[in-house]
């Protein structure tokens, strides 16, 4: 699939919402695709949307401020341009991003930062604008205590196993994985999805039962 497919892929699934995108893939047989609920965005009614890129990393505090300072500007440093970033960083003590760390990787043109851990310098964040998930705030930092080991390759976050190259969809409602195998046949079905949904919507609307409407619309 070329660069431009991809982000046209990318685009379509903006478009959507995660429940929808869920209940698509449930119904194709591909569970366990929804992160832990504790994972949501730092300012309420943030999307983000675009192809994953993963990292991982560890608690080490053998490691000295300078190698944990040049491992971290190394992680953003490869965190690829067009991508969302999908980090598992094996704790919940500390922050895996903050205002210099998201401005820098705006300014490379990542498209977002979803982490199973904390997050800091919340306001400043925000004035960015910059795309953020994750599963708490703190304003502890990195500094001698951690440091990234594994770039690109597969990682779990609760029950979801997630490559690189797979889509994400964050929303309000929290955060879904598409398996890049089934990313096209996914966003396909969730857009026909949308598309039945408002119209049983308007049929709602104008005093349809509810009853007919499922009859008729075969969800709900």
């Amino acid at each position: 699939m070329t660069a431009e497919a991809m982000s046209a892929l990318s685009s379509r699934l903006a478009a959507c919402y995660s429940a929808a995108v869920h209940d698509v893939m449930r119904a194709m047989g591909l569970d366990h695709q929804v992160l832990p609920a504790s994972i949501k965005a730092i300012a309420p009614g943030t999307r983000l949307a675009g192809r994953v890129w993963t990292v991982e990393g560890h608690i080490d505090r053998s490691k000295s401020r300078d190698e944990t300072l040049l491992g971290w500007c190394t992680l953003l440093s490869r965190a690829p341009c067009g991508h969302v970033v999908v980090c598992q960083p094996h704790n919940h003590e500390i922050a895996l991003m903050g205002e210099l760390s998201a401005q820098t990787l705006a300014a490379r043109g990542v498209l977002g930062y979803v982490v199973d851990g904390g997050s800091r310098d919340t306001d400043l964040v925000l004035a960015q604008g910059f795309p953020v998930f994750c599963s708490f705030l703190t304003p502890a930092d990195i500094v001698e205590r951690w440091i990234p080991d594994r770039y690109g390759e597969p990682i779990a976050i609760g029950d979801v196993t997630i490559e690189s190259g797979d889509y994400l969809l964050g929303d309000r409602d929290g955060v879904v994985i598409v398996p890049h195998a089934h990313a096209s046949e996914v966003i396909a079905r969730t857009e026909d999805v949308v598309a039945t949904e408002s119209e049983m919507r308007r049929a709602l609307i104008g005093g349809m039962d509810p009853v007919e409407a499922y009859q008729r619309y075969g969800k709900f």
